[in-house]
């Protein structure tokens, strides 16, 4: 028996290649297939529950290289692609949605920004003109820090993007005053998507009689927060806030004394005490971030367990052996 435990977070799972959207960043489903069938041969998935119950008991019971599977922000392509194959296998996924895709017909931030990025215009380009947006904002009177500040603040690689794209993400995610990071975003989403954003949310998102059947077939949902914004940057009532609208949205199929929170964006800035704080007063008993190595429930605080990402296994690499 073990106290250890590998987990794998997924975002976009489809055939990408195929889709309206092919720059996506996703998992092409074959890819996921195959992914699948290695951590079955590898490792021993285990359900949510498992891993809650070795939360409180003094001695741990983890079956040895056990794993569990996460999927991050209530798509569409989980119901489509993700069930059917999970449950030919008999496995459990744990899925975890932001509110506000199931209250509103809406597209949040994070996603207008990766379909920006993938609507094939150039990323220069894309810059530029959010260049020329927060210059027309300083000739309205408003006080920014000049584009080769914010340029040098915001562009630094990491292990998934250069830095040109992490630039953009980070400039629209948390990088200006919110009313402006929206309004830009809005308008650079509806120049390149040239659809309603209502058709685009009910073709992009999970809806609550799917995640329903999801659950009576095994599956867990989890929370990812209400609006998919950095919990830890913002004002405590605006903070209790969200997670309460959070818990509302998802009440139909999570237990609200024995919940899972999955911080959006996962590392530094997602969460802070006050959060940790508040989600265990509110009855979270689990929390995911996304650093890159195996949980080890004898040492980790319950509340940040670490995730590993899809592109850390075959087929696409081997990243997990080394960060182990």
């Amino acid at each position: 028996m073990s106290s250890k435990i590998t987990m794998v977070m997924y975002h976009y799972v489809r055939e990408i290649k195929n889709s309206r959207y092919p720059e996506i960043k996703g998992l092409e489903y074959k890819l996921f297939e195959e992914q699948i069938d290695f951590l079955r041969k590898k490792f021993q998935i285990i359900r949510v529950e498992d891993l809650l119950e070795n939360l409180v008991q003094p001695k741990y019971t983890l079956p040895e290289n056990a794993c569990l599977l996460t999927f991050d922000d209530g798509y569409t392509d989980h119901y489509e692609y993700v069930y059917p194959l999970l449950r030919k296998y008999g496995l459990q996924g744990s899925f975890y949605v932001p509110g506000k895709i199931l209250a509103e017909d809406a597209v949040l931030d994070v996603n207008k920004i990766h379909f920006i990025l993938a609507s094939g215009m150039p990323v220069d380009q894309i810059i530029q003109k959010l260049f020329d947006r927060l210059d027309q904002y300083r000739s309205q009177g408003v006080e920014l820090e000049s584009n080769e500040v914010l340029f040098e603040r915001f562009a630094v690689a990491n292990r998934f993007d250069p830095k040109e794209v992490i630039f953009i993400k980070r400039l629209l995610q948390n990088g200006l005053p919110e009313h402006i990071r929206n309004e830009m975003t809005s308008a650079l989403f509806a120049e390149c998507m040239q659809r309603s954003e209502q058709d685009f949310s009910r073709e992009l998102y999970i809806r609550m009689e799917q995640m329903q059947e999801m659950k009576k077939d095994g599956m867990f949902f989890g929370i990812h927060s209400y609006s998919h914004y950095w919990l830890g940057k913002m004002q405590k009532e605006e903070m209790h806030k969200d997670i309460d609208q959070s818990l509302a949205a998802l009440e139909p199929v999570i237990d609200l004394n024995n919940w899972v929170m999955n911080y959006p964006y996962g590392s530094e800035g997602a969460y802070n005490d006050e959060v940790l704080s508040y989600i265990q007063e509110r009855g979270c008993k689990m929390g995911l971030v996304t650093d890159a190595r195996v949980a080890d429930l004898a040492k980790d605080n319950p509340y940040l367990l670490p995730r590993f990402d899809t592109n850390d296994f075959p087929p696409k690499s081997e990243n997990y052996l080394k960060l182990k």
